[in-house]
Formats: C-alpha cells, structure tokens, sequence
C-alpha cells in the first residue's frame, strides 16, 4: 500500500497543501486518513486517487489574478 501525506495528496490532485485541508472540511467523502503520525495525517494513495475521479469537476481553488500588465485593457 502506497501511502501519502499532504504534499503528496496536494500533488495527486493538483492543489495547494492549503486546499488539501480546505476540500477535507468541505467533502464529507474525503478520504479518512490512515494515521496520524508526528509528520500529520497519512492517507492511501488509491484512495486518495479514487476520490478525485470522483470530484473529477470541482474547482482546483488556484484562480488566475487580474494583472494590468498583461495586455488586456
């Protein structure tokens, strides 16, 4: 079993180690972790995997900012 802390599952979904915790307080059906050890909480990679084929459609929380030096007017 191939298991994984927050930089990691941030990386399997593509988010910021913030939005890792952000999106386990907001989806009842995120995955429960492992254990917690002295590093935080673990979490299997299938499961982890499995979830974001699930909430393949939900936001990622990275938004572009507006920058006025990007040639728009």
């Amino acid at each position: 079993m191939d298991v994984v802390g927050a930089p990691e599952v941030a990386q399997v979904l593509g988010v910021s180690r913030q939005r890792v915790y952000q999106l386990i307080d907001t989806y009842d059906d995120f995955p429960a972790p492992l254990a917690t050890l002295a590093v935080g909480r673990v979490w299997s990679r299938a499961a982890i995997e499995e979830w974001n084929r699930r909430h393949d459609d939900r936001p990622t929380g990275r938004h572009r900012r507006f920058r006025p030096d990007a040639g728009g007017s």
